[in-house]
């Protein structure tokens, strides 16, 4: 089968243009809790250097010639290791970060995503791409349109760190993606913060409202957990559930699921 990283037919210009990365990098997994079923619902795909490097120090390596490059191969690189790591027997979400500004032409930059997907087995419904609201989207309606198209395959749709953002609320009017990830700016100390518990209500009317899930990421404390769940929010991540690990599933704490 053709590789889309190599064969120039099967990406974009954007992508086939795109500098070659000069460095390696794989993925760690952290879980994605649901209250509700008490069961894990998926996990999201970071990006890590091979030694262990976060996330920052990894992107901080690319150059903007090779944004294209870099972002089409995270997402190869997460569907293979998740159709490796995740069991057969139980349904999981994979969520993968994408840079909006990355995509240069939606359906063929799909292509690689695709293809990955359909070499790996490894079902595009079980696919959540999510991206962040602190990369600034300087067209909304090009946004939209990659929404639009990776809906077309069955995909899911989030938006990232919800609410400590370029757009926040205009971004949403704009658009609505399957699920918002409330933003731990808004979620550290909610448990003695009112101002906090009020914000994040709003935020969970909106999203009901417009049919769309919400999870509450950055989780550290009991405490938060009780007060967002109390709250009517059924997703959670971060810490306090279990930390990112690289190349395999971490396991949720037993003291958390008995929360």
């Amino acid at each position: 089968m053709s590789n889309p990283r190599e064969d120039p037919t099967l990406a974009c210009d954007g992508c086939t243009a795109s500098s070659r990365l000069d460095f390696d990098f794989s993925m760690a997994f952290q879980p994605i809790y649901d209250a509700e079923a008490g069961r894990v619902w998926g996990y999201e795909a970071l990006v890590r250097g091979l030694s262990g490097e976060g996330a920052y120090e990894v992107l901080g390596r690319v150059l903007p010639e090779q944004r294209y490059r870099f972002d089409q191969d995270c997402r190869v690189k997460a569907i293979e290791l998740a159709s490796r790591l995740f069991p057969a027997d139980e349904e999981l979400m994979l969520s993968i970060n994408f840079m909006p500004n990355a995509v240069y032409e939606p359906a063929a930059c799909l292509r690689a995503t695709l293809l990955a997907a359909t070499r790996c087995g490894f079902p595009t419904s079980s696919i959540m791409f999510e991206f962040t609201e602190n990369e600034e989207v300087t067209d909304t309606g090009h946004l939209t349109n990659i929404i639009t198209e990776y809906r077309k395959h069955g995909f899911t749709t989030a938006i990232d760190d919800f609410g400590a953002g370029h757009a926040g609320l205009g971004l949403l009017v704009d658009f609505q993606p399957d699920l918002m990830k409330i933003d731990m700016k808004l979620i550290r100390g909610i448990d003695t913060s009112p101002a906090r518990q009020a914000v994040v209500a709003g935020i969970g009317g909106i999203a009901r409202e417009l049919g769309i899930k919400v999870l509450a990421e950055g989780i550290e404390t009991e405490e938060e957990f009780r007060v967002l769940k109390a709250a009517g929010i059924r997703l959670f991540q971060g810490y306090w559930f279990a930390k990112p690990e690289f190349e395999t599933l971490p396991e949720i704490r037993p003291f958390a699921t008995a929360a």
